[in-house]
């Protein structure tokens, strides 16, 4: 389990500072880099959401979607062998290596909701 927590469509990261006892995190999932923080978890919640909110009025104001723009393609670095052994699969199954491996995330993602 990752230290995240969420509002509204979004999410946050979460880490603790010993040295300064405080809770940090930041906005995942966008184009910009939004902190917050608190010295509690109920403060380090409240932040969270005031973060959020504060940057999607940001966002109006500026005429912006919110949302990080996905391209729908990425680089994967894997070893050879797990390549040989993907690519076999996928001509086995007669589709592309492309549309295997997004069968296999789909399942991956839609399992863990």
């Amino acid at each position: 389990m990752r230290d995240i927590m969420f509002y509204k469509d979004f999410i946050g990261s979460i880490h603790y500072s010993t040295e300064d006892e405080t809770f940090f995190g930041k906005i995942e999932g966008i184009d910009d880099s939004i902190s917050f923080e608190g010295s509690s978890v109920k403060e380090l919640k409240e932040s969270f959401r005031e973060a959020v909110e504060d940057y999607i009025e940001l966002c109006k104001l500026n005429g912006k979607k919110p949302q990080k723009a996905y391209k729908g393609s990425f680089n994967i670095r894997i070893s050879q062998e797990l390549h040989r052994q993907t690519a076999r699969e996928a001509i086995k199954r007669g589709i592309s290596l492309n549309k295997f491996i997004e069968s296999i995330i789909a399942e991956k993602v839609s399992a863990s909701k």
